[in-house]
This record gives C-alpha cells, structure tokens and sequence, in this order.
C-alpha cells in the first residue's frame, strides 16, 4: 500500500515550521481553550446557565512523523480537543495551526491535510464498505478506481477478508465497522491523523491490528497521528511522547519513561497518571467531551 501526498499536502510540506530545537512542527496548539454552556435550572422563560471549560488553555506541539498520544478518562475533554483540531469546533480563545495552517483561518486547506477517525463513526450502515468508501472519496474528488484500490488494500492490511468489502455494514460487528472507518480516513492520503480513541471497544485481534498499523503509517508513510486513549498498554506501545489531560488541561507531558520517572523508582505509567492528575483513568463514568 502507497499513501502519496495531495498537492495541497505537498506544499505544506515544502515549508514545514520549525521549533527551537530545529525539529519540523506539524501541530502547534497554543492556549487553546473551548467551554460549553450547559442549563442548570431557571424556568421555561429564564433558564439559568453554567460555563464549563472542556479544553483550559492546552498548548503543545507535535512534531513531524510523531505519535503523540493524548491520555486521560472519559470527560477529561480528549475529543473537544481533537474536535477543535479538526474544524469541527471554533475555539474560544487560542489558536491551532496544521502545518503552518491556522484551522480557523484556513479551514478549507487544512482539512485537505488531515483525517480524524473517532470511536463513533458514522455510516450508511445499509451500503458495503465498498459503497461507503467510494462515497467518500467523490467527496474528495478521488478517482474511484484510485479510491477503491487504496481502500481495498488498507482493509487487507487491516485484517479484512476481499468478501467483507461488498457486505452491508449492518451485518458487521464493531471491528469490522471501525476499520473500515480507519481506512476512509486514509483514502485522501492525510498527512495528519487524529484517532480518537480508535480502538476502544475493539476486540484483542482487531486492537492489535489497528495499532500495528498505525505504526506502520508513522514509520513507512511519515504520517504525524495523534492518538487519544485510556488505554495505558496502547498508549505505551504506540506513543513517542504522551500528555496526560484531566479537566482539560495538560498536566504533565513526556516519553513514557520520563513519565514513569516523575512518579519515581519503579513505578508504571498509571501510577504516574494518577499521582500526577489525582484521578483514576477509569473512574469516570460520563462520556467524554
């Protein structure tokens, strides 16, 4: 499988920002912060409102080819923050920029440099893969021999055998259903992926093989991903650096390792998030924001 760059990506590319260190910066996000207004009482003609801060002036940068992954529970606000990278959301205040791109500001180019695959994607669940997918790539204006090529080939690479492709979704089961979600995602051939909690629900096979394959994206491909999760294993085997988020805000960011040494001698991943954030990773139970 061969993932070849759009010229809009090509470009970008071309004049890649730097940081201090001189490393190419794919994803700058600086003060980002994004609230919610959610009814709390009052009457039907004057209902009362409360402010809440799912994103709280987040700031980090992803450099070229890196996975970065964004760890924390359910409502710690890991999918309004990749929502607003995206351009799905406006944020409130702050400012994120793909490639150099500002989202708000560019909005049309930089959605042309990436792809997101959330843990809720959305179908006709009456139409094969094959029909869904080819869909989607007129959307982008692909080539549907291109598009059906590429998506063939990811779905095998994913696990999925030739016949699943001309199956209705709706007989799939929720694996089948998010691979087929990964592979739309890189019929366009991002340069920038955003996974939002991929492979939650995913049975041990289908986890496996979605996250061999998004290593192999980053190492083959130079894709730069941002993988959000609270699954510590997944995070530790895929994530060059990790920044653990609770209440939408960084707490703490680093490899691994250096996570791990915060929390001192011997102690894993979990026991440095949860004596970092104060919170268990599965201790709340709402969906996350």
């Amino acid at each position: 499988m061969t993932l070849n760059a759009p010229p809009e990506a090509s470009a970008a590319l071309s004049s890649v920002p730097r940081d201090l260190t001189g490393r190419e910066v794919a994803i700058d996000v600086q003060q980002l912060v994004k609230g919610f207004r959610k009814k709390s009482g009052g009457t039907l003609l004057r209902p009362r409102f409360t402010e809440s801060r799912a994103v709280d002036g987040v700031t980090f940068q992803v450099r070229r080819g890196e996975i970065y992954g964004v760890l924390g529970p359910n409502g710690s606000g890991k999918s309004t923050l990749i929502r607003a990278m995206s351009t799905l959301l406006i944020p409130d205040a702050g400012r994120v920029s793909i490639f150099g791109l500002d989202v708000v500001r560019d909005e049309a180019q930089v959605r042309r440099l990436l792809n997101r695959v959330s843990v809720d994607a959305a179908f006709y669940k009456k139409l094969s893969p094959r029909e869904n997918l080819l869909y989607s790539a007129q959307l982008y204006g692909l080539a549907p021999h291109v598009a059906e090529e590429r998506a063939l080939s990811t779905l095998k690479r994913l696990g999925l055998k030739e016949k699943a492709f001309y199956e209705p979704l709706e007989e799939m089961s929720r694996g089948m259903q998010q691979k087929v979600a990964i592979a739309r995602a890189f019929l366009t051939s991002p340069v920038v992926v955003l996974l939002d909690e991929p492979t939650t629900g995913l049975d041990p096979k289908s986890r496996r093989d979605v996250q061999e394959f998004v290593l192999e994206l980053r190492d083959v491909h130079d894709a730069t991903i941002i993988l959000t999760t609270h699954d510590m294993p997944e995070a530790e085997r895929l994530c060059d650096r990790i920044a653990f988020i609770s209440s939408g805000k960084f707490v703490a960011e680093g490899t691994p390792d250096e996570l791990r040494a915060l929390a001192g001698p011997g102690k894993s991943l979990e026991d440095a998030f949860i004596e970092l954030t104060g919170e268990d990773l599965a201790e709340k139970g709402e969906e996350d924001t």
